[in-house]
């Protein structure tokens, strides 16, 4: 079941160091703003791993990343 539905409220931080295992907001070039847990990035890709079985894992190259921030918060 989805971790966080319509209406909640996620805080992020931008700035902050991210680790695997971290969940986080990830917004891609073309538009697209996801939430994920962070298997893995390098310099390349980023490998993310779905919090909701409904949607795949991705693993998108890095020139295709807006931008990655760390959840700090969740309000449910």
């Amino acid at each position: 079941l989805p971790l966080y539905r319509n209406g909640d409220v996620l805080i992020v931080e931008p700035g902050a160091v991210t680790r695997k295992g971290d969940r986080v907001v990830v917004k891609t070039t073309s538009g697209e703003v996801m939430a994920k847990v962070l298997e893995r990035q390098t310099v390349k890709s980023i490998a993310l791993v779905s919090l909701n079985p409904d949607h795949p894992d991705r693993d998108i190259p890095m020139r295709d990343v807006e931008w990655v921030a760390r959840i700090v918060w969740a309000s449910q």
